[in-house]
């Protein structure tokens, strides 16, 4: 068979790789027939110079006939992207992440430093930790957090733990900063996180606990990964404060003047999203 050629975002012309989605399909729990019927499928429909968005709404449409729950997993990082435009979703989904670690979270904190005040996205804390963490939300997907990102954010920590160390606030705890984003760093940033003591969460990135690492691990996944919600639907839930599937509830869908017809669907979905 001709090697096909899709066209990502910048324009560059790269190949098909079937393997490459494979791989994806089977990270986001599809069984080995399950990936293979959705490449099959796909190949049928792809051609040379189309868009990899476009090769990527094409094998979630053929995933979410086939498994409603599997696709919700593999649409992940786009769902992320829809807790916009504020970036404040994305802080209380990061919150809830860090709370399923054993941690009591707090987001949007204002918090005194030895020289002056900050805002800080989430603060999170338990009997041998503390951890102050910077949430960089994009809503596009080829955007990247270069290394001025880090230096600043590294400024505002050490001002934080300077005041708390006087505060006797941390006593014999860890303190950590984290910088968390839903999609990259460059090079140099990661350089300096890794340098300067500053944990960074992009993505894919650190391999061992990237952020989606974080959300395989806690199965917390956002509502924005339902299908059976349109988009008007999402941001009505949204605008009420909730951010993950397993918080819907009738009432909550009540209050998002979401149609009464749609509930049993809505909740099934979220359900066997989230169940293990």
């Amino acid at each position: 068979m001709e090697q096909i050629h899709i066209t990502k975002k910048s324009g560059e012309l790269v190949p098909f790789e079937k393997e490459k989605l494979r791989k994806s399909l089977v990270k986001s729990g599809a069984d080995n027939d399950t990936a293979e019927k959705v490449i099959n499928e796909l190949l049928l429909y792809v051609k040379n110079g189309m868009s990899t968005h476009k090769v990527y709404k094409k094998a979630y449409s053929i995933l979410s006939r086939i498994s409603h729950r599997t696709a919700g997993r593999y649409r992940l990082k786009s769902a992320i992207m829809e807790l916009g435009p504020t970036g404040f979703p994305f802080e209380k989904f990061v919150g809830a992440l860090i709370e399923n670690q054993g941690f009591n979270a707090n987001t949007g904190i204002i918090v005194q430093g030895k020289c002056v005040t900050h805002e800080v996205d989430v603060v999170a804390e338990n009997k041998d930790k503390i951890i102050v963490v910077e949430c960089k939300f994009h809503r596009e997907g080829n955007r990247k957090s270069d290394v001025k990102v880090p230096l600043y954010i590294r400024s505002r920590f050490n001002d934080i733990y300077e005041q708390w160390i006087k505060e006797d606030k941390i006593k014999d705890r860890e303190f950590e900063g984290w910088v968390v984003t839903n999609t990259r760093f460059t090079g140099d940033a990661e350089k300096f996180g890794k340098c300067s003591g500053l944990n960074l969460i992009a993505w894919d990135y650190p391999n061992d606990n990237s952020l989606k690492n974080m959300i395989d691990r806690s199965g917390l996944h956002p509502l924005t990964s339902l299908k059976s919600l349109t988009k008007k639907d999402k941001e009505a839930i949204l605008e009420q404060g909730i951010v993950l599937c397993k918080e819907l509830s009738e009432e909550i869908l009540l209050k998002s003047n979401i149609d009464t017809k749609k509930f049993k669907k809505i909740l099934l979905e979220a359900h066997n999203l989230t169940s293990f």
